[in-house]
């Protein structure tokens, strides 16, 4: 196995992002708790991934801040995952993907999932990114500088 090289260093957001996240087990947690699970074995039965793997990504993503752990909220004596500002911050992100997924890597017509408003029913809106005076800008409108902020 190949030993993973961290990018924390880096002078990328996207680069220090991905060493954040990790890998695509850590997204598709994520996602799950996006969709209201929490406990360790709705993640695993949900997912189908090895109790080792998922102790090991849940560890770390605790680490990193984007959950925490808290009583289970049945009064039981278990824990449960929840989400931090940190880890919602990635909600986006998952749209994002999402959306991506639903333009190009589905056939015309193949069902699948949909993120719809809970208060109207309907599907959300594209994503879409934007200038800081509000202009709906593409790839093509932006370049990186080496400036810091």
């Amino acid at each position: 196995m190949v030993k993973r090289v961290s990018l924390w260093n880096a002078g990328c957001p996207v680069a220090r992002s991905l060493d954040a996240i990790g890998d695509w087990w850590s997204l598709l947690i994520i996602r799950d708790a996006f969709d209201g699970k929490r406990r360790f074995g709705e993640f695993q039965i949900g997912l189908g991934i090895s109790k080792g793997v998922l102790t090991t990504r849940l560890r770390d993503l605790v680490k990193r801040g984007i959950f925490e752990t808290a009583p289970a909220s049945d009064g039981t004596a278990y824990r449960e995952y929840v989400l931090t500002a940190k880890g919602r911050g990635l909600f986006p992100v998952i749209v994002a993907l999402r959306q991506w997924g639903e333009d190009f890597l589905f056939a015309d017509g193949e069902s699948h999932s949909l993120l719809v408003d809970r208060e109207r029913g309907a599907p959300i809106a594209r994503l879409e990114v934007r200038s800081a005076d509000g202009r709906s800008i593409a790839w093509n409108d932006t370049m990186v500088t080496g400036g810091f902020l």
